[in-house]
């Protein structure tokens, strides 16, 4: 939600692997989620009909072979999911966001980045696995203090409501949080040019990552860079170090080795070492 970041992509798992977007704002009165559910002029017999036809005209040969890779058989997988999907009243219930009290909503913030929040819990409880709430628009190069003064009260308040939410109801235990970016941003102010207001510019020396839930220690501070915000210094860690974390902690063992359907060997990650003080 709302959209795919790039590099979002099934890549070479497949098609069946790619991510249901959700690109509706769940703020608006009028939100409603395309395809889960049935459309209002194929209701009944219609709609099974309509899903006959469709495989009566298909008449494309399958290669069920993996390493074909045949765009078809994805396809099929597509279109299962997608009945599974709007067939399901589960489904439709965890999007109904509209059955959440209002002092809850208003706990997660009435904005679009804090509705999708609370519609990422309705998610957790109803079984999805996997959920990316994406909230782009944080490339400050300029006005950056303006900016941040009216952006950072209302993403904390959704942020801190999510985790407490899911405290709450028992779901923290066993639901992994995590906020993050994919690079720093620069220590020292900076101006571009034909700029009048300062802001920060891309920095890959150092980041910070936020994680809850998941059996991770709260109140838990890993690493730090030198007293100016120049680089790690203490505790220097990768990307690899923190993926393969998240993995352990799904019960995916980072040192697997994926195959492609052409049978290449890939492995999961290059660095399999976990962050020992978040297991």
């Amino acid at each position: 939600m709302p959209q795919m970041s790039r590099s979002g992509g099934p890549n070479f798992l497949g098609a069946k692997y790619a991510p249901f977007v959700v690109g509706d704002d769940p703020n608006n009165k009028n939100f409603r989620v395309r395809d889960v559910a049935v459309p209002l002029d194929l209701l009944g017999d219609r709609f099974q009909r309509r899903n006959d036809i469709r495989k009566l005209v298909d008449r494309m040969n399958r290669f069920a072979d993996e390493s074909a890779g045949d765009p078809a058989m994805a396809n099929d997988e597509y279109y299962r999911q997608g009945m599974d999907l709007v067939t399901s009243t589960e489904a439709q219930a965890a999007f109904d966001i509209s059955k959440e009290k209002d002092e809850v909503r208003d706990a997660y913030g009435r904005n679009a980045f804090g509705q999708r929040a609370l519609l990422a819990r309705r998610l957790v409880e109803a079984g999805v696995p996997f959920i990316t709430v994406y909230d782009g628009g944080w490339d400050h190069h300029s006005n950056l203090f303006d900016a941040l003064t009216t952006r950072l009260p209302s993403w904390d308040q959704t942020v801190a409501a999510l985790i407490n939410d899911l405290d709450q109801r028992g779901l923290l235990e066993n639901t992994l949080v995590i906020a993050m970016g994919e690079f720093g941003r620069t220590p020292k102010i900076s101006t571009l040019a034909g700029q009048t207001k300062a802001g920060r510019d891309h920095w890959a020396n150092a980041m910070s990552v936020l994680m809850a839930g998941g059996g991770t220690p709260g109140g838990t501070v890993v690493g730090a860079t030198d007293r100016n915000g120049y680089s790690a210094n203490e505790r220097v860690l990768a990307p690899e170090n923190l993926v393969s974390t998240i993995y352990t902690k799904l019960g995916i063992d980072p040192n697997k080795i994926l195959y492609t359907p052409q049978g290449r060997p890939t492995h999961l990650v290059s660095d399999p070492t976990t962050i020992s003080e978040l297991m």
